[in-house]
């Protein structure tokens, strides 16, 4: 049962820290609306922690200044929240938290590794998944471990590595940095001088890109996935038409692009890719919800990403409204606790190793 205070966290050290206040807020307001003790907990891209009430305003963040707003620290089950001068103002325990942030360490694994350090559960992907998903060539090496179809690639990690990427995928060439998202650095090239431009861009952003045949003829299809009381829940695909080559940024986030809930699949091909989505979600132990994305060309299907933190949690594949979302972040939470309480309740021992060193030794 839900009757303590919630943070719900969003923002971080990311290119789509901006994607991420739109996600956070609206989880954060939907939670307050359903009458929950839901917390603003906001990481700057600077990489400071904010818990201030006037940040569930969507309009706060119309300005990057943030010195107003009350820092705060994730320790010891809770937030210390600090005043001006960093001093401990008070204490908020959490019964829980979700996870809103998008990219960098957020999404990325590094929110899971504090947050248990801090003892409190976590809403989300969890620290495996959330690692392994958040890059694209980690990705191939998972799914390919599941037998999970995916696409040729070519790992780029400098202008070195073009010429072996060209003669093993050949154009037309997809580039995506390997840990970004919302289509970041994402473009297509179509002869060696497109595709330097493309890769010195995409390494400007990240450590490496991956370069996949662009197929022309392909469908873009989604399905996102949760857990919760020993059950699976999967939503109805949906198909993405982007306005050009592509998925862009304008088409996810500014209205360019167009989708169908549900997709008009054949039935075997939705049936499809809907067990692949969540035979991987069990396979790897995930939790919180996840979106498989899908590429379809003709009858061949590739699972292409897996978003751990999708925009605006995909809420629109599950409801018609945000209120009507609010029992499956309530399903959400109380799978993190469930689970949080579960692993504390395993043993701890002690060997007593210690007590045989003698004083003043050392072990050789």
């Amino acid at each position: 049962m839900l009757n303590g205070n919630i943070a719900v966290v969003f923002g971080g050290v990311s290119n789509e820290n901006e994607i991420s206040v739109i996600t956070g807020t609206m989880a954060l307001n939907v939670l307050k609306k359903g009458g929950y003790a839901a917390l603003p907990m906001y990481i700057s891209q600077d990489g400071k922690f904010y818990c201030d009430g006037r940040l569930a305003d969507i309009r706060t963040f119309k300005t990057e200044d943030f010195s107003a707003f009350a820092r705060c620290i994730v320790a010891d089950g809770g937030i210390y929240i600090l005043n001006k001068k960093g001093k401990i103002k008070k204490f908020l325990p959490l019964q829980a938290a979700l996870n809103c942030c998008h990219g960098g360490m957020g999404e990325g694994g590094g929110l899971y590794g504090l947050f248990a350090v801090a003892g409190i559960p976590l809403a989300g992907a969890g620290l495996f998944s959330s690692s392994a998903f958040m890059d694209k060539y980690l990705t191939k090496t998972v799914l390919l471990s599941l037998n999970v179809p995916v696409l040729p690639y070519a790992v780029v990690r400098s202008l070195k590595d073009i010429p072996q990427a060209i003669k093993k995928i050949g154009f037309p060439i997809i580039v995506k940095p390997a840990c970004l998202g919302s289509s970041i650095g994402v473009a297509v090239a179509n002869d060696e001088r497109q595709l330097t431009s493309i890769v010195g861009t995409a390494l400007a952003y990240d450590k490496k890109a991956i370069c996949e045949p662009y197929l022309k003829d392909r469908r873009e299809i989604n399905v996102a996935v949760y857990y919760s009381d020993g059950e699976t829940v999967a939503s109805k695909p949906e198909e993405a038409f982007p306005s050009d080559l592509l998925l862009t940024f304008d088409d996810k986030y500014s209205g360019g692009g167009k989708s169908q809930v549900p997709a008009d699949l054949p039935a075997d091909i939705a049936e499809l890719i809907t067990k692949t989505a969540k035979d991987v979600y069990l396979k790897t132990e995930m939790r919180g919800i996840a979106r498989f994305d899908f590429l379809l060309s003709g009858k061949d299907v590739y699972l292409s990403e897996v978003n751990t933190v999708p925009g605006s949690l995909s809420y629109y594949l599950y409801a018609q409204s945000f209120g009507e979302f609010l029992p499956v972040l309530i399903s959400l939470l109380g799978q993190s606790i469930a689970d949080f309480i579960d692993l504390r309740r395993k043993k701890l021992i002690k060997t007593g190793i210690l007590n045989a060193i003698p004083e003043g030794g050392v072990k050789k």
